[in-house]
């Protein structure tokens, strides 16, 4: 087996077996790093100790009721992106006018440092529940925003031609730009639920009362680190499942993706062979 044959898929047994070497790798090195005190036991706690962490994060500390308060956040400030970005972003990439008019302002906010803002929102909105949402919402809004144009600018012209031809009019050209966009830019939700587990934690640390990152602050303040890792792995393993989720609604929603991706494969491997067939006989 060619273990460097450039884009060669790998078998599901050796995704799994790869997948537990790369953890077995990181718990390895971590064992040995808190085993030799190469780093002091607060910055770095035992592993042991962090399992143990976790089990007092279920017990003692209603990990599950912080996580669905840190979800709940989330879902309001996503539901709220959905519910502005798509229709801007279908108007942008329709009327090039309203793209020239948004974009000047829409685009140099992808490259600023969001957490920058959070003083200004604190201002704005208050330490409350409203600004939580709020900055989510501005974390989440300006890249969405910009895959809802890209995807919707992907769509072939020529469904709009037949569309016209076929009597059509603007609101169903857009109705058929926003339906034949909409695959794509579900499969940026993933992306986007991720960015919100990002931020979710900074708008917990200000006068907050529960959620993960109140959790986490909490523990940091208590100068508990074997609790501070637990919340971290907790936050990791809460985003892993709901991203989880929403690949399983992708594929359930849209099984013809996966099916135009996996029929495309073998179409491009024949043509590549034919290429090289070609260049062998010249």
């Amino acid at each position: 087996m060619d273990l460097f044959a450039i884009r060669k898929e790998t078998s599901p047994r050796a995704r799994v077996a790869l997948a537990i070497l790369s953890w077995g790798i990181v718990v390895g090195l971590w064992y040995a790093l808190t085993r030799w005190e190469f780093l002091p036991v607060f910055t770095l706690p035992k592993p042991a100790g962090v399992v143990s962490a976790i089990a007092r994060l279920w017990t003692e500390y209603h990990l599950l009721a912080n996580v669905g308060q840190s979800w709940w956040r989330i879902a309001q400030a996503f539901l709220w992106c959905v519910v502005v970005a798509i229709p801007l972003g279908l108007m942008m990439s329709s009327f090039r006018w309203v793209h020239d008019l948004v974009n000047p302002v829409a685009a140099p906010m992808r490259s600023m440092p969001i957490t920058a803002f959070l003083p200004a929102f604190i201002a704005l909105f208050g330490m409350e529940e409203g600004m939580k949402v709020a900055f989510l919402w501005f974390g989440m809004f300006f890249y969405l925003l910009a895959v809802v144009v890209e995807e919707v600018n992907k769509v072939d012209n020529s469904l709009l031609e037949t569309a016209y031809t076929l009597g059509a009019k603007r609101r169903h050209a857009l109705w058929l730009l926003f339906r034949a966009s909409f695959p794509g830019i579900f499969s940026s939700f993933r992306i986007l639920y991720d960015i919100g587990w990002t931020y979710v934690i900074l708008a917990e640390m200000v006068n907050a009362r529960r959620g993960v990152g109140y959790m986490v602050e909490a523990a940091r303040k208590n100068l508990d680190f074997e609790r501070v890792y637990a919340g971290i792995i907790a936050i990791g393993v809460a985003a892993f499942l709901f991203r989880w989720l929403l690949g399983f609604l992708e594929r359930m929603l849209f099984p013809w993706r996966r099916a135009a991706q996996a029929s495309s494969a073998p179409m491009a491997a024949i043509g590549a062979g034919m290429k090289t067939k070609a260049a062998h006989e010249k």
